[in-house]
């Protein structure tokens, strides 16, 4: 149990809540009612916490209070929508308020307090039923601790915001007729449960609100009354000074609503505002300073966007007999061994997952791979990318995928078990090289163990079997053989028989692979 946060303290509430969050993503995006039916607060959240955490990842605080200043910057220059600057602005106030640089109990009743203050004062109409008065009834209630302990505050602050959470549903209309709390609030309870995780090193179980999501239909129809009016959402950043920005605040008060507007030290801005003429609120973000990262959303087209949740787990196969593999264990497979990053980009959004596992499984995909992550990142979908280098590495992960554990925690064990699996290849070379054994010329037979040569030869069968006994000398519980599409018929056999002679108790797998320039492929695990 924690009496202070320290920088990893810190980082690690970060990557918790970020996980939290992710895991809860789709069922705030149903709670999402007010303004707009959206469903997108817990994308936006999600994605909010989850910038701020690499931020904070890659960056070299050495305190608490420093990690917590670079925290709240990453999630001012990463936040999305009303929620995600709602929830900087908390940040900010956590950040604000390390005087001593101790971040301890009198330190959170501080924070807590800060936080609620800024998020209040950063928006252009505050409104009760909101994420705002959950923030502020954290805040009483972690104040109102009688002893105050670290973990005895955010106990407190956790009850009584989760208390203010169920009674959202009696304080805005239109949370009211949808029969739900406020999807904003609720992030915010999410949020919190993970510091009280951290501190009292007890394991959230965090109850569902008790007014949950309706289905979708009973609430398309829902807006709160005077957003309806408004189209777009805009949000940018601004570099400018303060005076620009308070007559900037005038102008979008006028053009729209939803309007909330929050800056840092550094003179950076994050500007968010509904409006209907979306020419407008750019340019006024010109005549105050420099608007940069605009982005621009029409909610209609947010209302008719497929519903994401769940985890899928995509992978790259180069040959239809690997496909058949990975698509018998549930995984959506993209075909042929060069894709594109469009290509894998498809795939991804075609599984229909809020949580998207990628296997490249070769590393002359990673970066096609990667470029597919970051694109379907800025669609609002959670990409983990497992560096498989090899088909076999790829199917030792989908072995211990599970999509009913939390997201953080399947993809490590996904990546455990492919680091966990030695790869061999054996393939002809195309062309003239100069390698760790010597020369290698084209049409020569190359045996590669985890990327490096260690056999050259003219015979794929004699360079298999050398290849597999320096394989073997390694030990292992189970060797996987994927034999090629241009392989010899009895390849995968003698193969197995030699394993069999000189490694008995070894499971053995083999399969027709279908790849092409590997006649063969090994794995041991």
């Amino acid at each position: 149990m924690l009496d202070q946060l320290d920088a990893p303290a810190v980082r690690r509430w970060s990557i918790a809540a970020a996980d939290a969050l992710a895991e809860h993503q789709a069922e705030i995006d149903e709670l999402n009612v007010f303004p707009v039916p959206d469903r997108d607060t817990g994308t936006n959240l999600a994605l909010t916490v989850r910038a701020a955490s690499d931020v904070l990842a890659a960056d070299g605080a050495s305190t608490g209070a420093a990690a917590l200043g670079t925290l709240a910057r990453g999630a001012v220059l990463g936040a999305r929508g009303n929620s995600g600057v709602i929830v900087s602005q908390i940040l900010c106030g956590f950040a604000a308020v390390v005087d001593d640089g101790v971040c301890d109990a009198a330190w959170l009743q501080s924070a807590l307090r800060e936080g609620a203050e800024r998020a209040y004062a950063a928006t252009a109409e505050p409104l009760e039923g909101t994420i705002l008065t959950v923030a502020r009834a954290a805040a009483e209630a972690g104040a109102a601790v009688p002893v105050a302990t670290l973990a005895a505050v955010v106990r407190a602050a956790v009850a009584g915001a989760s208390d203010a959470l169920n009674h959202t549903t009696e304080q805005l209309p239109a949370l009211a007729r949808a029969g739900v709390v406020d999807a904003g609030g609720r992030g915010l309870v999410v949020l919190l449960d993970a510091l009280a995780s951290l501190i009292t090193g007890e394991r959230a179980v965090l109850a569902p609100p008790r007014r949950s999501a309706r289905p979708r239909s009973a609430l398309q129809a829902l807006r709160e009354a005077g957003s309806e009016t408004f189209g777009y959402e805009v949000q940018y950043l601004l570099d400018a000074d303060a005076d620009a920005v308070a007559a900037l605040r005038e102008r979008l008060a006028r053009m729209g609503d939803s309007l909330v507007v929050v800056g840092t030290d550094e003179g950076l801005w994050n500007v968010h505002v509904h409006v209907n003429d979306v020419g407008a609120a750019i340019e006024s973000g010109v005549e105050a300073g420099r608007p940069h990262r605009i982005t621009v959303l029409r909610f209609a087209d947010q209302m008719r966007a497929p519903l994401r949740s769940g985890t899928a787990v995509v992978a790259v196969a180069p040959g239809e007999g690997l496909a058949h593999l990975f698509e018998g264990e549930g995984v959506r497979v993209v075909g042929g061994a060069n894709p594109s990053a469009a290509e894998v980009l498809a795939a991804v959004q075609a599984a229909g997952a809020a949580q998207v596992v990628l296997l490249p499984n070769a590393s002359q995909v990673s970066g096609v791979v990667n470029a597919a992550a970051e694109q379907a990142r800025d669609d609002g979908i959670e990409v983990a990318v497992v560096p498989t280098r090899s088909p076999v590495q790829g199917l030792a992960a989908v072995a211990v995928h599970d999509g009913a554990r939390r997201f953080g925690d399947d993809v490590v064990a996904m990546a455990e078990a492919a680091a966990a699996t030695r790869f061999a290849e054996v393939t002809v070379a195309q062309r003239e090289a100069l390698t760790s054994l010597g020369r290698v010329h084209a049409g020569d037979v190359v045996g590669l163990i985890d990327g490096e040569v260690v056999e050259i030869g003219t015979s794929v069968r004699d360079v298999a079997l050398a290849t597999l006994d320096r394989l073997l000398g390694v030990g292992g519980e189970l060797i996987t053989i994927i034999a090629g599409k241009d392989a010899a018929p009895e390849l995968a056999a003698e193969v197995q028989a030699r394993i069999a002679e000189a490694a008995p108790f070894i499971e053995v797998a083999v399969f027709d692979g279908g790849q092409p320039n590997y006649p063969l492929l090994l794995g041991v695990e």
